[in-house]
């Protein structure tokens, strides 16, 4: 079935939307329930999150491809799997979306629409985990869109839940999750100042990737 640019326009934000509500809002009820264990406060994050993306991808995967994330989108358009022209649509939509998930996290714990992020996450080791962090997302989306299609949502959302412990910077691997998490002075948050840099990262992990993946297959195999 074929889906207009606008209706992928609307599955891209409406799940951009959910995934940073469940970001924020699962940081957000841990920290209230956890009494101050950052450990079970992480481990609440990360079963929210790693659920909803297999969940998202699953749900909007046939309408839009689930991108949900600009270096996704990028990688898309490198490989020739979007025209260049719909980047654009694409990207704002996950933009307005992440920002449209964050204020309703805010607005189910009553907290301001946005409030400006004090969490500092700056420092090499942090940036590294953001090179790590997003190349391995976008080589597990190439490997399993290529051969496996159907488990594709249940390895992204499996290999978020582990990066979210195995990197230091818990695996933010998005750039509009990270501009949007930055108008949160929450659990999830990460200083304004902190996020061109993380970007950055973002950007040379999923270019790397990208490109190493096109050299493994250089050309689309069949999928039966």
């Amino acid at each position: 079935m074929n889906f207009t640019l606008r209706s992928r326009a609307v599955a891209e934000f409406l799940g951009t939307a959910f995934l940073l509500a469940a970001v924020v809002g699962s940081g957000i009820m841990g920290e209230r329930l956890a009494g101050g264990n950052v450990a079970i406060t992480l481990l609440a994050n990360t079963l929210a999150t790693g659920a909803m993306l297999v969940a998202l991808i699953l749900t909007l995967g046939p309408i839009s491809g689930a991108h949900l994330n600009p270096v996704v989108t990028l990688a898309m358009n490198l490989l020739g799997e979007l025209p260049w022209r719909e980047a654009p649509v694409y990207l704002a939509s996950q933009l307005a979306g992440a920002f449209a998930g964050v204020a309703s996290a805010h607005l189910m714990f009553g907290l301001p629409l946005f409030f400006a992020s004090n969490h500092s996450r700056d420092g090499a080791a942090q940036l590294w985990s953001e090179v790590v962090a997003t190349f391995g997302l976008v080589f597990v989306i190439w490997g399993c869109s290529r051969f496996r299609p159907s488990t594709t949502a249940y390895a992204v959302g499996a290999y978020i839940t582990a990066a979210y412990w195995f990197t230091a910077s818990t695996s933010f691997a998005n750039p509009v999750v990270t501009l949007a998490r930055s108008a949160s002075d929450t659990f999830a948050g990460i200083r304004p100042a902190d996020v061109p840099g993380f970007i950055a990262a973002q950007l040379v992990g999923a270019l790397t990737a990208t490109a190493l993946f096109r050299w493994l297959v250089p050309a689309r195999p069949r999928v039966d």
